[in-house]
Formats: structure tokens, C-alpha cells, sequence
């Protein structure tokens, strides 16, 4: 943390410190026991969600440094290459690749075996077709 974000986090649970000192001792309670419930449910949830390999988060206060840059695991021994999901999207992204590659090559045939068709299914010779006088010509005549 930078010195200007340390001051204001005093900043703020100075404030909080000192409204919750002008709660009610029962409004106080019921905030204990709501955010007791809500810690249990998260360390419930994360504990669903934890890899079977032992890595589940012990408690809530587990939860503050738990996720890493790296994703579940990260650099607490569990690498995040052994992924099953993340190889699974480096696969799909490859094979979109590779298929979009497909894809153009065959729109590019296509394209040729049109032009072919085209031109051998005329009634002008091939030559023709090569002569640059002959384009030529045809820019004159179509003006």
C-alpha cells in the first residue's frame, strides 16, 4: 500500500470506529452474527470451489491473499499450466486458428476455380486474354 491509500484506510475506519461506538449494543450483535454468517458462506463457497487436492482456504481470514495474479493456486504449488481449463482454451483458440486458416485457403480456391470457369467457359481464346494489346483494345471499345 502507498502512504496516501495507508491514510485514508485510517481515514475511514476511523470513521467507522467511531460511528460504531454510538451503535446500539443489539444493532451491534445482529451486525456480529450477520457478518459471522456471511464469513462461513464464503469460506463454505471456497471450499466447493477448491481444487481436490488439498488446497481448499482453512476459514475466511484464509481468503486475503488467497487468489494470486496466477489464478486458483498460483504460486502455492499448484502452477497454473496444470490447468485442465486453461489448456482446454489454448486448444480451442489453436483449433479456431488452424480452421480459420482452412477457411481462407478453400474462399481462395474457390475464388480461382470461379476465374477459371470463367475464362475457359468463354468464346474468346486464352491468348487473348494475355495480350496487352488486346486489353487494351477493350479499354478503347467500352468508352
Amino acid at each position: 500500500m502507498t502512504a496516501k491509500e495507508d491514510l485514508f484506510a485510517k481515514k475511514i475506519a476511523g470513521y467507522l470506529d467511531r460511528d460504531s461506538a454510538a451503535l446500539r449494543s443489539g444493532a451491534a450483535y445482529r451486525l456480529q452474527l450477520a457478518r459471522a454468517k456471511a464469513l462461513d458462506r464464503l469460506a463454505d463457497a471456497v471450499a466447493e470451489t477448491a481444487p481436490a487436492s488439498g488446497m481448499a482456504i482453512t476459514g475466511a481470514h484464509g481468503l486475503a491473499g488467497g487468489g494470486t495474479a496466477m489464478g486458483r493456486g498460483g504460486l502455492r504449488g499448484h502452477p497454473a499450466w496444470s490447468s485442465r481449463s486453461l489448456w482446454i482454451g489454448i486448444a480451442l483458440i489453436i483449433a479456431g486458428g488452424v480452421l480459420f486458416q482452412q477457411w481462407q485457403a478453400a474462399q481462395a480456391a474457390r475464388e480461382i476455380e470461379e476465374t477459371d470457369a470463367a475464362i475457359l467457359s468463354s468464346d474468346l481464346p486464352i491468348d487473348a486474354y494475355l495480350d496487352l494489346g488486346f486489353h487494351n483494345w477493350l479499354k478503347q471499345v467500352g468508352n
